[in-house]
């Protein structure tokens, strides 16, 4: 039985038949893109009409939303959570930021750690680095599996194989228990995270965002590209897309992030919960009550 759940189609909908190849996949935003200042009115306008829909979200109660975001370091995915959520009431959303795992994460399976800070109903829940760091990061650096404390496994080929059936099954039991799953990949060239990281180190109160492992990591690109392909086209489903946004120019890749997350709101048919005529009654006796003189 298929989920109920179907991802809204963009330009930048990863396929689901395993066919995405990253450097198909454009790092730049079109040429008819509107200027910046058009972008942060867009910006502004799509954030207002998500805080509409959330607002209906919290009030049916009825579905939960995911937000994955996986990026490599200066892609924009701190700037970009903030700017696309900054009209949403803050009560209805929660961010997660996950970084290195801890001892006690990890005497547990992979899943667990973000599993426990999974949006309840009603809710928006923001990933900013997720489980898919141990389909990307640890496969770039399999080192990293000997303080996972795991039973045997044939080939490292193997482990990433049951990894992806893992993430497949665990986002197809949240969709079909009303979480919506999607995934943003914000793809940036190599060339400009070079300019990034630069900005970084001439602009004095950007130094706190430097760490000497961001260069050394840049020696990875092509594992990491070749990992992401891989997580994306074994994890890409019609109830658990991934989107691959364009991040070389911030401004574009913000709006497409908020049409996404705005249309697939809107997919949902939210609207705010009907009255029955029997609540439509007892509202209006508090009325009177309310109304009375010396209420």
């Amino acid at each position: 039985m298929r989920p109920w759940f179907n991802a809204v189609t963009n330009p930048y909908l990863a396929p689901f038949d395993g066919s995405l190849r990253h450097g198909r996949c454009t790092t730049k935003p079109p040429r008819d893109v509107p200027d910046k200042k058009t972008l942060r009115r867009q910006l502004k306008d799509l954030g207002e009409e998500i805080d509409d829909l959330q607002r209906m979200l919290y009030a049916g109660d009825q579905f939960a939303v995911l937000l994955v975001f996986q990026a490599l370091d200066a892609a924009g995915k701190d700037g970009t959570i903030r700017a696309v959520f900054n009209h949403v009431d803050p009560a209805g959303i929660r961010v997660t930021s996950f970084k290195r795992p801890t001892e006690l994460e990890l005497e547990h399976d992979f899943l667990w750690r973000c599993a426990r800070e999974l949006p309840r109903k009603g809710n928006i829940g923001i990933f900013n680095r997720s489980y898919y760091e141990e389909v990307l990061a640890v496969r770039v650096h399999p080192e990293f599996l000997k303080f996972q404390n795991l039973p045997p496994y044939r080939s490292e080929k193997s482990l990433w194989e049951m990894r992806y059936e893992s993430i497949r099954q665990h986002e197809l039991h949240l969709v079909q228990s009303g979480t919506v799953v999607i995934k943003f990949w914000l793809k940036h060239s190599r060339e400009e995270q070079r300019q990034r990281f630069l900005s970084r180190l001439n602009e004095p109160e950007k130094h706190w965002k430097f760490a000497v492992s961001d260069v050394h990591e840049r020696g990875f690109w092509s594992k990491y590209m070749q990992a992401y392909q891989a997580a994306i086209n074994a994890t890409s489903r019609a109830w658990a897309p991934w989107y691959v946004i364009p991040a070389d120019s911030k401004s574009y890749m913000r709006v497409v992030v908020a049409e996404t997350v705005r249309d697939t709101l809107k997919s949902l048919k939210l609207s705010y919960p009907v009255q029955t005529a029997e609540r439509h009654k007892m509202l209006d006796q508090m009325r009177k009550e309310l109304t009375k003189p010396g209420s």
